[in-house]
């Protein structure tokens, strides 16, 4: 068994399914989604991020390029939330709640093609 792709699995599935938790519940109540899973989610894709840095394969670039986008989309919807809740004067209203969970849907996906990835490169190795 291989620490390291033991550690690089774990990073991956975590930061998909803590960004899941975070974009479950109903797209507009901001009840349902956590500030704190969010910042989790971003801190967790962003060490996960870190650790695809030393894989130079293929299958390796199109994981780093997906966690980028996944890091992208969870800073994005963090600078939102925080635009809603301190900038703006209407607080966290359902359409900008709508526009973070929408934003960590989008990081969902990225993060959903990245387990793929990591899945198909696990098929592909010969032992």
């Amino acid at each position: 068994m291989n620490l390291e792709k033991v550690i690089f699995g774990f990073f991956i599935l975590l930061a998909a399914t803590l960004n899941f938790g975070f974009f479950v519940g109903t797209i507009d109540n901001p009840d349902h989604h956590d500030i704190y899973e969010l910042f989790a989610a971003i801190v967790v894709s962003l060490v996960a991020t870190v650790l695809k840095f030393g894989d130079r394969t293929q299958i390796g670039a199109v994981q780093l390029s997906t966690s980028l986008v996944a890091d992208l989309q969870l800073i994005t919807a963090a600078m939102v939330w925080g635009y809603a809740v301190h900038v703006s004067d209407a607080g966290l209203t359902p359409e900008m709640t709508s526009r973070i969970v929408s934003l960590s849907g989008g990081a969902l996906f990225a993060n959903v093609v990245s387990v793929v990835f990591l899945i198909v490169e696990t098929i592909m190795q010969r032992r």
